[in-house]
């Protein structure tokens, strides 16, 4: 098992019943792996250095969990399919 910390930002477009969704979709992704979600920071709505996606805005959440080497590959598939990420960044602790 290794620790990972996951930085990702929702659109701003989505609400907050579409945001606590996808926070609930990825921490259960990682515990139906066999990993553990050790926090979850919902940082909140921040400006952008830069538009992007034609967005000036984004929410922002911190995960740290642990999991097996490959889940950060599969979640990052997943979401590359769901429709309001913006940006995802995962770091191996």
């Amino acid at each position: 098992m290794n620790k990972y910390e996951l930085l990702y930002i929702i659109s701003s477009a989505a609400d907050e019943e579409t945001r606590e969704s996808i926070i609930k979709k990825f921490s259960d992704m990682v515990e139906a792996d066999g990993g553990k979600v050790e926090s979850i920071e919902k940082i909140g709505m921040k400006k952008f250095a830069y538009p992007i996606q034609d967005r000036t805005e984004g929410f922002y959440v911190l995960m740290n969990f642990e999991s097996n080497p490959t889940l950060p590959r599969a979640m990052e598939q997943q979401m590359a399919l769901t429709e309001h990420f913006v940006r995802k960044m995962f770091i191996k602790k």
